[in-house]
Formats: structure tokens, C-alpha cells, sequence
């Protein structure tokens, strides 16, 4: 912009202020009832601001006043900015990142437990050096057995201890006659001889044994 241009600008912008200037007074007064006197004394004391234009262009014939507005100030209008509108925003997505595999270390290997040892042997007492029946007679025959004709098999078991000698005996089968099953058990834990049984110390143990008498009656 030329000097020319600003002092032509300036001019007409002391112009439309003193004008601005001139209605709000003109106002004023109206409202107050001392319009025709503050009209004179303002018109007076105005002072017109002379625009002094310089050539080579012609001057531009200022724009006509706008018309009295006795009631209400003069409104400047004021020119809203352009507001344009902001491209969208795409919302960029949240990155995840996985987290590592948690790697949990193998539990240590159970060593598989040991096999019980094997049971220890059973050391059984060995037979009666003489086969049992050997120990009967038929003297032994019980007298209650021979007045009754009693006769029959009994079943037993005995227990040897550590000296191979029977420290108990049981019937397990009855022959029918209790003399003769009483006759049995007596007759056995006075006569049997056992090898004892040895326990896994290579000791002498108790043990067991079982058996069958069979009685049968003395011919004449």
C-alpha cells in the first residue's frame, strides 16, 4: 500500500469516528431533553478533520452519512472469522504388544522309589526226623476209645519252638472221639523231635507244622 492510500485510509477512518462520535452524543441527549442544545454545542465544538489528499489519484468523495438514529446508538457490525473445519482425526489403534511366553521350568524328574526288598524267606521247621505215625502204637490206644470201639482220624497243628521240641498243638478236624484226639496232641508233644526252624539270621526260630493220625482199633 502507497502513502496515499494510508492517508486516504486514515482520513475516512476519522470521518466514521467523529460521525460514531456524533450520534451517541445526539443520543444522549435526546433521552436526557437536552437535545437541541447539546445538538448546538456539539455541532460547534466538532471539530471536521480535513483529509488532505495527495495526488496523482483523484480523491475519492467521501461515502454519505448514515442516517440519524435518535433512539439507539450505532451498531458496528463485527465479521465472525471463517471457521473451517478441521480434517477428522483417525484414531490410531493401541499397539499391543504380547507379552513373552512364560517359560516354567520342568519340575525335576522323581527318581521312581526303590523295590522293597524281597521278603525274607520263610524257614519252615523240617519234618520229625521219623515219620509221625511212628510215634503211635497200639498200646497208645486209649481205653475209653477201645470200650467205646471208637476209632477214626484227627487232624492237628503244632508248633515246634527253637529247640525243635512241640510247644503246643491243636485239632483242627476231630476223629469222632475225644480220646482219641486228646490222645493224639498228648502223644505228640511228648515224642516229636523237630530240626527247629532258622529265622533270617541263620538262628533257630519258632515254626509250624501240621499233620493227620489215623486210629483204627486193634484186631484181636
Amino acid at each position: 500500500m502507497s502513502y496515499v492510500d494510508q492517508g486516504m485510509s486514515r482520513g475516512r477512518l476519522w470521518a466514521i469516528i467523529s460521525v460514531a462520535v456524533l450520534h451517541a452524543l445526539l443520543a444522549y441527549a435526546f433521552v436526557s431533553g437536552l437535545a437541541y442544545k447539546f445538538i448546538k454545542e456539539a455541532t460547534e465544538d466538532l471539530t471536521v478533520v480535513e483529509v488532505k489528499e495527495e495526488p496523482p489519484p483523484p480523491p475519492e468523495e467521501p461515502p454519505p452519512p448514515p442516517p440519524e438514529q435518535p433512539t439507539s446508538p450505532p451498531v458496528t457490525a463485527i465479521e465472525s472469522p471463517i471457521v473451517r473445519p478441521s480434517p477428522p482425526q483417525v484414531a490410531t489403534p493401541p499397539q499391543f504388544t504380547p507379552a513373552p511366553p512364560v517359560v516354567r521350568p520342568a519340575p525335576p524328574a522323581i527318581a521312581p522309589a526303590p523295590p522293597p526288598p524281597p521278603p525274607a524267606p520263610v524257614s519252615r521247621p523240617q519234618r520229625a526226623r521219623a515219620n509221625l505215625n511212628s510215634y503211635f502204637s497200639t498200646d497208645d490206644y486209649p481205653a475209653a476209645a477201645l470200650r467205646g470201639n471208637d476209632q477214626g482220624t484227627t487232624g492237628f497243628s503244632l508248633t515246634i519252638g527253637p529247640n525243635g521240641r512241640v510247644t503246643a498243638c491243636n485239632v483242627t478236624a476231630s476223629s469222632g472221639s475225644s480220646a482219641l484226639d486228646q490222645a493224639t496232641c498228648r502223644i505228640l508233644r511228648s515224642r516229636a523231635r523237630y530240626t527247629p526252624a532258622r529265622g533270617p539270621d541263620g538262628n533257630p526260630t519258632s515254626g509250624t507244622d501240621a499233620g493227620r493220625v489215623t486210629w483204627r482199633l486193634p484186631a484181636d
